[in-house]
């Protein structure tokens, strides 16, 4: 069964950093050490209440550049390894191009976190920011 319904999902800020294009981002953020600056809406700025240097942050972006039309990629670019489903890999290019980085947060001022280990381009849409589960700083699930 089919079906497809209507999403809608508004960013809460956006990433500045010194990447520029796709073909310079690091295929991983376990594989970066580039830094960058989140910015976060001020209407959201009640949200990182508690957020410090230190915590590690899973953040959710919007791959806004990426292609939305493949179904099948070489996996990290690799033609020897074969065609695979989107589904099973980190492939930038997919039908919802959500994109999910572990950056760590050196500083919190205002509504900006200046963060490490970023492989996403300068623009890219902030969809989420939670903590990282058994990271230094990181809470529990809270309900």
């Amino acid at each position: 069964m089919e079906q497809e319904a209507a999403i809608a999902v508004t960013p809460i800020g956006v990433m500045h950093c010194g990447i520029k294009t796709p073909g310079e981002a690091p295929m991983n953020y376990s594989e970066s050490d580039a830094t960058g600056t989140l910015e976060i809406f001020p209407s959201y700025l009640e949200a990182m209440s508690g957020l410090q240097a230190g915590q590690t942050v899973m953040a959710l972006f919007w791959l806004h550049e990426a292609r939305r039309d493949l179904l099948k990629v070489y996996p990290r670019g690799d033609r020897s390894r074969g065609l695979r489903g989107v589904f099973t890999t980190r492939s930038p290019m997919r039908p919802n191009p959500i994109a999910v980085s572990e950056l760590t947060v050196t500083k919190v001022e205002g509504n900006l976190i200046e963060v490490t280990g970023v492989d996403v381009i300068d623009g890219t849409p902030v969809v989420d920011l939670k903590s990282a589960v058994g990271k230094p700083g990181a809470g529990q699930r809270d309900r």
